[in-house]
């Protein structure tokens, strides 16, 4: 059963992680026939008498040994879980020495496959268990409240309860929201109503696990992946590429945010917008079109017969949110962020990406040969591609080397970075970069607890890449270029009309460049952390923008290292607002 009615401590799920496949083997052919309804053998020896009971000593005593050998050559020895995550019982190694060596190895195998399938070496692990309904979109979670409110008080965290803590946010966030279309709320409005809110439900969550990880951190080389979806009708090509492509598919998991327009209650889909061609002047002409809903890549790779298992295993999580209620990347990964179920890697990617064959192993190889690991992020902007089908990776990879203050008022100079040469694939071990790029970045779990998600980054889609790098960078993690490509962007130019998060944000009150004047509020909250003159403390505050200051201490730089240390190490002058060059990073000289 998988109702516990409290966590695994810390030490007592390192010692179940440990157990040998002897121990547990003789656990689950008991625990096979007891989830069958029928009940455990009687004590043989205790009705059998004489030399009976010394020839079946002997004959179990051999039986188990023989099992112990054949699941240790079958398995390198992991853990093997009490059942699947539905909860219907694996074959014991006992059954599998019934049908002589042969057999058993046979049996062996299977239930290896199946138990890594099923939810990996922490399929018992009960923070994963109720799971996650995946669809329908906006599935009612069961005992909710009761979930929520155990994973508030840190009693018994769940990804059921996270969910539901999230979900209870945004539901009435929606509800917000709309109100405020309906009145055309000013911008002070606006922002008092989500930060108001994000107080209200967020910030007890962050309180409870503060400077802690969650759950404990698994030691299998599982990876998670956070995925932020808007609109993106290639997410679920993305996920079957990054399933088929993995060397160990059964050790990854996805937390997925989808921000679709689902069409619902009379809601009419519209698409971006669209250049249609030019005036007299040369200037481009646009539109904005009626659409469909969108379709939702978390139903095509569920339903797809080669996917499905992974979705039933609950290695697929999702948290739904309209399309309207988008407030931007920095608090889409936030939420996705917080799908994590304990995995030993933490990824972030973007949800157009095709993959190279076994990228996850050589990712971790590559994130273990850092000279700074287990402190090690590798991070790069990946390469375009076109098509899904042709991407076999191997290409140098980009160094994130190269920084420009944005000479745009719509951005409001902020920071932007970019790559600048590549790294040498026969160089001996990776080597240092200056930034981390929001699309693509791969560290251990770890980095979860030093460096938190921030949920006070509404409506801003420039400075999270230039906030997290420096905050990553001084709470003593090291950024590295991979030497080589293992992933694939696919980059899309504005004119093709794809929807944009900016575009929905004021679509139900009719004000279209809304997000641009709600961004230029709370950015300040990243160049306060640069270190702009114009966004101290005391004009920030001065000026009425206190709300981008909202528990700046959680979410700021870290302690290991200053901020004055780092814009020497990347030469950024926040004063004269000026990149320079940096000629230890584009040259790779440090390791």
């Amino acid at each position: 059963s998988h109702s516990h009615t409290r966590p695994i401590p810390y030490s007592e799920y390192s010692i179940l992680q440990r157990r040998t496949d002897y121990m547990v083997a003789m656990r689950s052919s008991t625990t096979t026939k007891r989830r069958k309804g029928r009940a455990p053998p009687k004590n043989i020896l205790g009705v059998a008498s004489g030399p009976v009971v010394l020839g079946l000593a002997i004959l179990v005593a051999v039986a188990l040994f023989v099992a112990f050998v054949l699941a240790g050559a079958a398995h390198n020895s992991s853990t093997v879980g009490e059942g699947d995550g539905d909860g219907e019982a694996l074959v014991g190694s006992g059954a599998a020495v019934r049908g002589g060596a042969g057999a058993a190895s046979k049996q062996l195998k299977h239930e290896a496959k199946t138990r890594l399938v099923h939810g990996g070496s922490d399929s018992h692990a009960p923070h994963l268990f109720p799971r996650l309904p995946h669809m329908p979109p906006f599935a009612p979670i069961t005992n909710s409240e009761k979930l929520a409110q155990d994973t508030l008080d840190g009693s018994n965290p769940t990804i059921a309860g996270i969910a539901a803590v999230l979900s209870n946010f945004l539901e009435v966030l929606h509800e917000e929201n709309r109100k405020n279309s309906e009145r055309k709320a000013d911008i002070p409005e606006l922002q008092e109503s989500y930060f108001r809110l994000a107080k209200q439900y967020l910030r007890p969550f962050d309180a409870a696990y503060r400077n802690k990880p969650i759950f404990p951190v698994r030691e299998d080389d599982s990876i998670f992946i956070s995925l932020a979806a808007f609109r993106e009708h290639l997410l679920g090509q993305t996920l079957r590429s990054a399933f088929t492509e993995a060397k160990h598919p059964e050790l990854l998991y996805i937390g997925a945010v989808v921000q679709n327009c689902f069409g619902l209650d009379g809601v009419q889909c519209k698409t971006g917008m669209q250049v249609i061609g030019k005036n007299q002047a040369g200037h481009d002409m646009t539109k904005i079109s009626d659409a469909p809903p969108d379709a939702n890549g978390i139903a095509e790779f569920c339903a797809d017969p080669e996917f499905k298992q992974y979705c039933d295993a609950g290695q697929v999580r999702v948290i739904y949110q309209h399309d309207t209620d988008a407030l931007g990347p920095a608090v889409a990964r936030y939420y996705a962020s917080k799908l994590w179920g304990g995995e030993t890697f933490f990824m972030q990617m973007d949800a157009h990406l095709e993959f190279a064959n076994h990228w996850d192993q050589k990712y971790i190889d590559e994130a273990k040969a850092a000279k700074n690991f287990p402190k090690a992020v590798l991070s790069a902007y990946p390469p375009g591609f076109s098509e899904f089908g042709n991407y076999k990776g191997g290409t140098p990879g980009a160094r994130l080397c190269v920084c420009e203050f944005s000479h745009s008022d719509v951005e409001n100079h902020i920071i932007r970075i970019n790559a600048g040469g590549n790294t040498p694939v026969d160089a001996p071990r990776p080597t240092q970069i200056a930034f981390i790029a929001a699309g693509f970045f791969f560290a251990r779990a770890e980095f979860l607890t030093d460096v938190p998600f921030d949920p006070f980054l509404p409506w801003c889609f420039m400075g999270e890449e230039i906030a997290l790098s420096m905050r990553a960078w001084t709470q003593g993690w090291n950024i590295y270029a991979p030497r080589q490509n293992l992933i694939a962007h696919q980059y899309r130019p504005g004119r093709l009309g794809l929807p944009k998060f900016w575009e929905s944000v004021g679509r139900d009150s009719g004000r279209p460049n809304l997000n641009v004047r709600m961004q230029s509020h709370i950015v300040r909250r990243v160049k306060f952390m640069v270190g702009y003159p114009e966004d101290t403390e005391a004009l920030i505050l001065e000026e009425g923008d206190g709300n981008a200051l909202t528990d700046y201490e959680h979410y700021g730089l870290g302690t290991v290292r200053s901020r004055e240390a780092y814009l020497e190490l990347t030469n950024i002058d926040p004063v004269a607002k000026r990149c320079n060059r940096m000629q230890w990073c584009s040259k790779g000289e440090l390791e």
